[in-house]
């Protein structure tokens, strides 16, 4: 009696066994991916790059990465690096990226010559060429880009004749304007100057290569009678955009830049152009299709759809300017 009785127990727990749940296989870790981060004017945290509360273009990255669910340290990490407006640094910051072994890099326009010329196979996200990409190299043709690079292209060389029409037609006085810009904007400075003629201004080109050079080009526009200011887009420039908004101010030179960030909140007179923040937030739907298998290659890259014009009347009424009202109707947003 005692072995059925054995004998029944052992089988029982056989079959508990059989029916137990078993326990699920152990699960691989979590991959966290690591984004390249190049920025040419803001300063960011090597180790984060910007947290989403700051207003660089950067953090608009991280923002656009957690919009589509990607939690930061847990889905990835980011290797980010800025040359703070010194564009001879970038080099050496896209070598250090690929040693790195990053799976993407993200980039602004100052950055993507490096890039080219380093011959990398790492992914890279333009967050905003303002040269043309064809001609510039980085890529075959926009649809389909055929290397390393895909994203975002600005179309800043044809938006310098708009924005001076903008600027003269808000100042139609103006007769000598001058051109400030920085290191790698000559292909800018073509397209502007060849659009004198047809404006019938004149142009002067004011060439700086560091922040010491400012000044200097300053004192060269009152020395040539200048009467208003375009502000080329570059690494260099936008870093300054303080000191450059308080120069024009201090020789009332009516001035239009190329963006809203950095110059208009320093008190600019006139921006029109993309949003850089809009363009970075754009480049993480680019890092989350490359995180997710697909090569930058076979993604095209895409152009502005939508440009915003920005006036700050404050500093109209410094200069003793009216805006007239077809232009205001126009601008997407009025600084009072």
């Amino acid at each position: 009696m005692g072995t059925v009785i054995h004998r029944r127990r052992l089988l029982a727990v056989a079959i508990a066994a059989v029916l137990a749940p078993r326990a699920a296989p152990a699960q691989p870790a979590r991959r966290v991916a690591r984004i390249g981060i190049i920025a040419t004017s803001a300063a960011v945290n090597p180790g984060r790059g910007a947290t989403p509360a700051d207003r660089t273009p950067p953090a608009a990255l991280l923002r656009g990465l957690s919009d589509l669910g990607y939690v930061h340290g847990r889905d990835f990490v980011t290797e980010a690096r800025s040359s703070e407006g010194v564009v001879a640094r970038i080099p050496a910051i896209v070598a250090e990226l690929v040693g790195l072994k990053v799976d993407v890099i993200v980039a602004p326009g100052p950055a993507l010559p490096a890039l080219r010329d380093a011959r990398t196979t790492i992914p890279i996200v333009m967050a905003g060429s303002g040269a043309d990409p064809v001609k510039a190299g980085f890529v075959a043709s926009l649809a389909r880009p055929g290397g390393a690079f895909t994203g975002m292209s600005l179309l800043s060389s044809e938006l310098y004749k708009k924005r001076l029409e903008l600027l003269i037609e808000i100042v139609p006085r103006v007769s000598r304007i001058a051109v400030l810009r920085g290191p790698g904007s000559e292909s800018d400075w073509q397209e502007t100057e060849a659009a004198a003629p047809l404006l019938q201004k004149k142009f002067l080109s004011l060439e700086v290569k560091s922040a010491n050079d400012i000044e200097r080009a300053f004192q060269t526009a009152r020395e040539w009678h200048a009467d208003a200011l375009l502000v080329m887009a570059g690494a260099l420039l936008d870093r300054e955009a303080r000191q450059v908004v308080a120069r024009a101010a201090a020789q009332r030179l009516p001035a239009v830049y190329s963006f809203r960030n950095f110059y208009m909140d320093e008190g600019g007179l006139l921006s029109y152009g993309v949003d850089l923040a809009d363009v970075w937030r754009r480049a993480a739907a680019y890092v989350d299709k490359i995180l997710k298998g697909a090569r930058p290659a076979d993604l095209p890259v895409e152009q502005p759809t939508k440009f915003d014009m920005v006036i700050n009347l404050k500093t109209a009424r410094a200069l003793g300017l009216t805006i007239p009202p077809s232009v205001l109707l126009r601008a997407d947003h009025v600084i009072e």
